[in-house]
């Protein structure tokens, strides 16, 4: 690494290398600082992603690096911990420094977050185990992959019904999970009724895998408060997205909850429309800003923040020339007159 770039992107998925695609292709300095931890790592493939479909995440990853790299971008592995306002290059008054994990310390006129987030899951023994793979969240991202099977889904927020309903689309055989009683209303329960979606109430004590004839460690069913095991062959659970950004309280970026109504369903920054953090120089694009957004979302955001981010300093550039300009006409004038 270089000791300054224009722009350092935090985050080497989707999002990030989108952004550092289009800023390479712009002529910008640019590092990607990567910490290897996508949030889509557990699953097979990614989805939905036109021209890619069904691409395990590290080859989306690995194919975007190459890519990258043809436009002179850097890529380091490291995880940024600190990351501060500095006073700018000369050029520019606005400039940050961060800090990485190994202790190296990096500066930027521009940086563009791309941290993802993080899935904090429902709290039941042997879930965690099979998140991505037996235990799924998104109709649109894994649905097609369990269609016509036996899907569980478990529901812990007040979404849960709309949740079995999405997943009632793509099979006949639905359960739905509640654990809570109070999630679930009589209009809901109505609704299951009518599409055939079978409701177990109460809690489910743990997901089991490699049992009643599955391979070991596919998902075989989950077992009730009650001992009964209901085998399934796939669970959907919903999760709470985290945005990861403790790195950013040195310029006072904090995450906001995200409410549905008035239940909490994920933390993420707050940016404009084209990816701008209330500190003027960050942006900020994929999961790390909206946790519902899917891949090829994320990598659209990535190209929108970076697309703004070379027209910030284009715009400070010429600042800059105007400035320079206007002070050698200054000064030439100064120098005629005491001619």
């Amino acid at each position: 690494m270089r000791d300054h770039y224009d722009v350092i992107v935090i985050g080497g998925a989707a999002a990030g290398l989108s952004a550092a695609l289009i800023l390479g292709r712009s002529r910008r300095s640019v590092l990607v600082v990567d910490a290897g931890e996508p949030r889509n790592a557990p699953a097979e493939g990614v989805h939905n992603y036109l021209g890619r479909e069904g691409a395990a995440p590290h080859d989306l990853a690995r194919i975007g690096r190459g890519e990258v790299a043809a436009y002179g971008v850097e890529v380091t592995a490291g995880r940024i911990v600190a990351a501060s306002a500095t006073s700018g290059d000369g050029i520019d008054p606005v400039g940050f420094s961060v800090t990485t994990d190994s202790g190296a310390v990096v500066t930027a006129r521009r940086l563009v977050v791309a941290s993802g987030a993080v899935d904090v899951l429902p709290e039941v023994p042997g879930l965690a185990e099979q998140w991505g793979r037996g235990v799924v969240h998104c109709p649109f991202c894994h649905g097609w992959e369990v269609r016509d099977r036996r899907i569980g889904v478990l529901v812990t927020t007040p979404f849960g019904a709309h949740h079995a309903l999405m997943f009632r689309a793509l099979s006949d055989d639905v359960t739905a999970f509640v654990t809570d009683p109070g999630l679930v209303d009589d209009t809901a329960r109505a609704g299951f009724a009518a599409r055939s979606i079978t409701v177990l109430d109460g809690p489910v004590a743990r997901v089991l895998s490699g049992q009643s004839g599955a391979p070991s460690g596919v998902l075989s069913g989950v077992e009730l408060g009650s001992g009964e095991v209901v085998e399934l062959d796939a669970l959907a659970a919903a999760s709470t997205a985290e945005a990861r950004v403790s790195f950013l309280s040195g310029l006072g970026l904090v995450a906001e909850d995200q409410l549905m109504g008035d239940f909490r369903v994920a933390s993420a920054l707050a940016v404009d429309a084209v990816g701008q953090t209330s500190v003027r120089g960050v942006y900020a694009a994929g999961n790390v800003a909206s946790p519902m957004a899917t891949v090829i979302a994320s990598a659209a955001a990535g190209t929108q923040a970076g697309a703004a981010v070379h027209g910030d300093l284009v715009q400070a550039d010429l600042a800059a020339a105007l400035a320079g300009a206007g002070a050698a006409a200054r000064s030439g004038a100064a120098a005629g007159s005491r001619a």
